[in-house]
Parts: structure tokens; C-alpha cells; sequence
């Protein structure tokens, strides 16, 4: 599997010949400016919430790709609405498998609405279940005592936790969450593409190190190997 880091919470993650996108928000984020929604591949879009700062590209890529749309029951009808002709609604605690990946979506703490104000349903995460490997999606949250569910039913091979503080996470709850749900290595998401959520790398890295995890804080555009 091929991860590749889209800027702020936005991922492509490739699993042999599909493709599945997380949160895109490309086109606003001028520091990834480097990447082009045109050459995206997806096959899945997984949508953790619908705030603008998580949605801004989705309606393009899905529609671009025919692309299926994952997310809560009152996100995917609102993609449907907007024309996306393949959407899978789910909640938390539901599983699917979508013959090249399984999904469980998992509680995610946080608020959850459309860029106008509207209601979106539930903010979740999500496990992903591929090729002998298990990853974990936080998607916006906060530190909640649910994460250790998730470390009794997988054996988390990378999370993928937001750390910035302030609307999330910051890095010490995000390396408790880590060790609630079992994981040796991290990749973070949701720093610094604005003020409120600037974080100091260095300082990050060495504080994971410390409790014996490995925190990778990619480049936007940057690609890595994922590897149990």
C-alpha cells in the first residue's frame, strides 16, 4: 500500500489498482498547491465529517472518478442530492467490506456540520482492513476512552491521529490515543495550515519517541510505503 499525504487532513491511499481519498482539502490550501485534483484517482472517498476544511474537493473527485462516497447516512444524502451517483451510508460501529478493503466506522468526538450550517450527522472515524493490515483514521476528534475499544477488536499497524490542538487533539492526547488503540507508528494530520493549529515538529517527534512511538509528519505531496 502507497499513502500519499494531500495537505491537512486529506490522504490518497492506493491498495494494489484502487484508490480510496480521504477529507480532501486541496484547492483552498495554498500549501498544496502542488497537487492537482484532476490526477487524483478514487475509488472510495472516505468523508469523516463535512466541515469545509474536510469537504472543499469531495464533490469534485467523487463526481470526476464516479467515485463511491462513505460517511454518515446524513452526509451521503446530501452527496446524493448534489449529484454523486454512488454514495454507501453507514454510522458509527458499522462495518462493510468493499471486496478490496473492509471499513468499520468508529466514533470520532468533535462537531459536524456543512459549510452553510446545516446538521451532517455524526463525525466518525474509520478502520481500515487491507492486505494483512490494519489503519486507523481518526478524522477530527478528541481523546476519548472509545480508542481503546478499537486496540480489543485490531491490531493497529499506523494511525493516522490529527495533532494540532485547539479544534483537535494536540500531541500529548494524541500520543495517549495512540497507545489506547495500540500504535507503534503515527502519521499525523490537521497541523499547520492555519494559525490555531501550528505545531513544533521537533518537539513533537522526540515527545512520541519518547513513549515509544514512531511519528512521521509527512510532506504535502509526499508518498510513503505503508509496511507492517
Amino acid at each position: 500500500m502507497q499513502l500519499r499525504f494531500l495537505g491537512h487532513s486529506g490522504f490518497w491511499l492506493g491498495i494494489e489498482d484502487k484508490a480510496i481519498v480521504f477529507d480532501p482539502y486541496i484547492t483552498p490550501n495554498e500549501k498544496a498547491s502542488s497537487i492537482s485534483i484532476d490526477e487524483l484517482s478514487c475509488d472510495l472517498l472516505l468523508q469523516s465529517h463535512a466541515h469545509g476544511d474536510h469537504i472543499a474537493d469531495s464533490l469534485e473527485i467523487a463526481k470526476k472518478n464516479n467515485s463511491t462516497v462513505v460517511s454518515c447516512f446524513e452526509t451521503t444524502e446530501w452527496f446524493a442530492k448534489e449529484g454523486v451517483e454512488n454514495v454507501h451510508p453507514m454510522n458509527i460501529g458499522g462495518n462493510k467490506d468493499f471486496g478490496f478493503v473492509k471499513i468499520k466506522m468508529v466514533n470520532a468526538v468533535h462537531s459536524n456540520s456543512f459549510p452553510d450550517g446545516t446538521y451532517a450527522g455524526n463525525a466518525a472515524g474509520y478502520v481500515l482492513s487491507a492486505l494483512g493490515q490494519n489503519i486507523y483514521y481518526a478524522g477530527d476528534t478528541a481523546l476519548t476512552y472509545d480508542m481503546k475499544l478499537i486496540a480489543e477488536e485490531f491490531e493497529i499497524d499506523y494511525a493516522i491521529l490529527p495533532l494540532g490542538d485547539n479544534f483537535t487533539m494536540g500531541i500529548k492526547d494524541a500520543m495517549k490515543a495512540a497507545q489506547f488503540v495500540g500504535a507503534k507508528k503515527v502519521i499525523g494530520m490537521h497541523f499547520d495550515t492555519f494559525g490555531f493549529i501550528e505545531i513544533d515538529h521537533k518537539e513533537a517527534i522526540l515527545a512520541f519517541a519518547n513513549a515509544g512511538i514512531e511519528l512521521q509528519l509527512l510532506n504535502i505531496n509526499q508518498t510513503i510505503n505503508i509496511k507492517q
